[in-house]
This record gives C-alpha cells, structure tokens and sequence, in this order.
C-alpha cells in the first residue's frame, strides 16, 4: 500500500496564534528546537507560517532604524521590508499557507516542498485545522528500510495480494532501495501495472524495469485475419 502523509507525519506540533508576539515565537525556537510554525486563527485553523527567515528579516531591519544600505536593500522586496516591521506572528507570517492533507501520497508532498520551496507543510483536515506538519526529514526517513522489508511487501502486498498473481512467476532483487523486475508479463499493461505499484512501495528508489512483454503480432497473421474475416473472391 502506498503510504500516505498521515503515515509519518509528526502530529505533535508547536503553533501559535496570529498574536503571539516576537519575542514568545523566539524563546518558543529556542526551547523546541523548531524552525517554523503553523499560525492558527481563534478556531484554530491554519492562516499562516512563520519561519526563521520571516523572524530573522525582522532582525535584520530592526539593526539598522533607518534602513539597511547598500546591496542588502536592493535584495530586500518593499514587501518584504514593510513585513519586517510587524511585531506579532500575524504580522510577519506568509499567508496563505501551503498546506497538505493527511490521506495525500508522499510523492505530492515532496512534489509540493520542492516546486514551492518550502521545508516543512501544515497538515490540515477538510476543514482547515491543524492536525500535523510534516517536513523534508519525515520524508527521506522514510527511504530507511532495510532492502528485505521492501522484498517482502512487493512480493506479499503488491504482487500477491493487490495484483492476485503467483509471485514465484517473477524475480525480484533488492539493492540500495533500487528494485529490479524480472518475468514473464502476461500484457504490456498489466507489466506496466507491476511497475507503477512497486514504484509507489514506501523505500523504494528506482525501479528497473526487466520485464519480458508479448511480442505484437506479425503482420502475416494480422493480414491473414483480415482475409479470414473478409474473404477476397
């Protein structure tokens, strides 16, 4: 089975509120040893993220009160700048936030952290709240299994059990995380099926695929079936 967000998602999470001041959100990154956190609104609903780099703008700007000079303003977005100043999470917070579900594949995920740029995602319910966050660790550590554990599952879960197939038909070998198929396919697309299933097996890194396919049919027996269905006088 694919395994999903909600599989490894931390669900011990430190937010705060859109009120939480400068100072609480440092001592809180001090003392939980986090990097971002989810802002939450009154009914606890994910508004907002804040990070190390949202806080450290704030830091930078407040150094220097009549602006920063030089090359450092010229990096710094006006927006960015005027977030700065703010005082509270819902100041200096990025809004709207990216967020996850619980039930999306991991594959979504690291296809959402790499595309948006971002490190770590709320997980949130159908109706917005908290519920998890999951981040760029959670999701390599999820590469950590033995190469026998991934064996066993596409051999009893994907083959046997999901696919209803005989697995001693095929062979399967396990190195690295890296999974090389070999067998007889009885269809180019349940072959293809094989090989979309195990790729989505949790640990698995690449899939090889070393399948044998049917060959296509010879062109002398396509055109002989054509004659028989349609005889020639």
């Amino acid at each position: 089975m694919e395994p999903a967000v909600k599989d490894i998602m931390t669900t011990h999470v430190v937010s705060v509120t859109k009120d939480a001041s400068f100072r609480t959100m440092a001592a809180a990154l001090r003392d939980h040893r986090v990097s971002a956190f989810p802002v939450l609104d009154d009914d606890g609903k994910v508004i907002g993220v804040v990070s190390e780099a949202d806080m450290l703008a704030k830091a930078a700007l407040d150094s220097e009160p009549q602006g920063m000079p030089g090359m450092i303003t010229g990096i710094l977005r006006r927006r960015e700048q005027e977030k700065a100043r703010g005082t509270t999470a819902g100041d200096l917070m990025t809004s709207p936030p990216i967020t996850i579900s619980p039930d999306d594949t991991l594959e979504r995920a690291a296809r959402l952290m790499y595309t948006r740029k971002v490190k770590r995602l709320p997980v949130v319910d159908e109706g917005g709240h908290l519920v998890g966050i999951i981040g760029r660790a959670d999701l390599l550590a999820s590469f950590d299994r033995s190469d026998e554990d991934i064996r066993r599952e596409i051999l009893d879960q994907v083959i046997r059990h999901d696919l209803h197939t005989d697995p001693a038909v095929f062979t399967i070998e396990v190195k690295n995380g890296i999974v090389t198929l070999e067998g007889a396919a009885e269809t180019k697309e349940f072959g293809h099926e094989i090989v979309q299933q195990v790729r989505h097996v949790q640990g698995v890194v690449a899939v090889r695929d070393r399948l044998t396919y049917p060959r296509p049919a010879e062109t002398s027996d396509a055109r002989f079936d054509v004659l028989a269905r349609f005889p020639v006088d």
